[in-house]
């Protein structure tokens, strides 16, 4: 019997080479990972353990980016305790302000997650490195702490849905809109410790940056992870950034999946995900007027460099609305500066909005963007739930980066064909 790409990843990493699904299997982690709200109890577990060392102080990552730079006391002591155990360890894979990112871009793009990999990160969004064809998913931090320790996390054998994709995409319709869509059919729950395989002509066609955004929001439907098969897309944005050897697979044409979903494309508009869940995404003809306070665009579902320039495109010779806050963050440094190169930086401010360093700052309702009581904000991030962003009677409205910078233009909730 055939096995799609997960199964293959998992026997390459475990003794168990007979395993089915549903079985519990140990796995061989290639790097995991925590930032500085889930490192500093993981830290403490791992210590308290009796623990000396880190299985390997190269494929241990440590990246300060929901709080920081940081945005008062408690804050700074989480990300003090990372400091220092990296220093402690000898972890070299740690980022300080300056050189950090929003975590779940940053790995990627500094080529530490890599295909056929076995990535476990503290944080629910590590399935966004399963863009790149690598087994990525996300544990508590006591989980982390015996991953730091031993090398390896035990896990339950998921089955796999396979969405296939075909059509064409319309203008302005992006990978954020066909998460956005496909959650919406499925449902929050629709893909419970399930694993979600994107596949079909259209997966096909998308840049490395679509394709982070979709895995990335697959655990919004409950999955354990997201995968797309890596192809000559993947290949050319790992060139430059892989140091070490990977490993590419595929599923067979033969292999057995849980279900097979497919959606025909040509019909889907840019969606807006309504609050308190992502899965109440409408098409923007039928949002109607949503006055907004607020448009975020950043995040590591939609702060990448493709991002910015979509958003740039919508705010060229436009001008942020008089009662709308504008917050445009880059995801990493990199792309902040390769943003700066290209002008867009310039054409942010030059709109009215306030670009930031990197941070997942307001996507948690952390800092950089915090709303007050009936406020309503349209976001570029991946949850919209009950005071995610703020008091717990504001809104959040989940959408693509075209129709966030859309709205700010207009001061409500609109297509970019509306200002454009």
């Amino acid at each position: 019997m055939g096995r799609t790409i997960v199964e293959k990843i998992l026997s390459a990493h475990t003794e168990k080479d007979d395993f089915k699904i549903g079985d519990i299997i140990n796995v061989r982690v290639d790097f995991a990972f925590a930032n500085d709200i889930t490192a500093p109890l993981a830290i403490k577990y791992f210590k308290e353990s009796g623990a000396k060392e880190v299985f390997d102080r190269k494929k241990i990552g440590l990246i300060p980016d929901h709080f920081a730079p940081n945005k008062d006391i408690k804050s700074a002591e989480q990300c003090k305790l990372l400091r220092e155990f990296a220093q402690e360890q000898g972890i070299e894979n740690y980022f300080e302000v300056g050189k950090m990112g929003v975590e779940h871009a940053l790995l990627p793009e500094k080529g530490l997650v890599l295909p056929g990999d076995v990535v476990v990160g503290a944080d629910s969004h590590t399935d966004t490195s399963g863009a790149l064809g690598a087994f990525a998913i996300g544990v508590g931090s006591t989980d982390l702490a015996a991953i730091m320790a031993l090398g390896e996390v035990w896990l339950k054998v998921p089955p796999t849905i396979k969405f296939i994709y075909s059509g064409k995409l319309n203008k302005w319709v992006s990978g954020k809109d066909l998460i956005l869509y496909t959650i919406s059919k499925i449902g929050v729950d629709g893909a419970n410790y399930q694993v979600i395989e994107f596949s079909g002509e259209v997966i096909k066609r998308l840049s490395m940056d679509n394709r982070f955004t979709m895995c990335n929001m697959a655990v919004e439907a409950g999955a354990k992870t997201a995968i797309i098969e890596p192809d000559q897309i993947t290949l050319e944005y790992l060139q430059g950034r892989a140091t070490r050897p990977y490993q590419l697979y595929k599923s067979d044409p033969e292999a057995s999946y849980e279900k097979v979903i497919e959606f025909e494309v040509s019909k889907i508009e840019p969606q807006v995900a309504f609050p308190h869940l992502p899965e109440n995404a409408k098409p923007i003809s039928e949002v109607g007027y949503i006055k907004i306070d607020q448009s975020i665009i950043g995040s590591c579902t939609n702060g990448r460099i493709e991002d910015l320039r979509i958003a740039a495109e919508v705010l060229k010779g436009q001008q942020v609305h008089p009662e709308v806050r504008l917050i445009i963050i880059p995801a990493t440094q990199d792309i902040y500066l390769q943003a700066l190169r290209e002008g867009l930086i310039d054409l942010f401010v030059s709109a009215g909005a306030a670009v930031s360093t990197p941070t997942c700052g307001p996507c948690l309702g952390g800092y950089m963007g915090i709303l007050a009581k009936g406020e309503r904000a349209i976001s570029t991030t991946n949850r919209n739930f009950v005071g995610r962003m703020g008091h717990p009677e504001s809104e959040v409205y989940l959408a693509s980066p075209a129709v966030a910078a859309a709205s700010a233009v207009a001061g409500r909730i609109v297509s970019p064909e509306e200002v454009k």
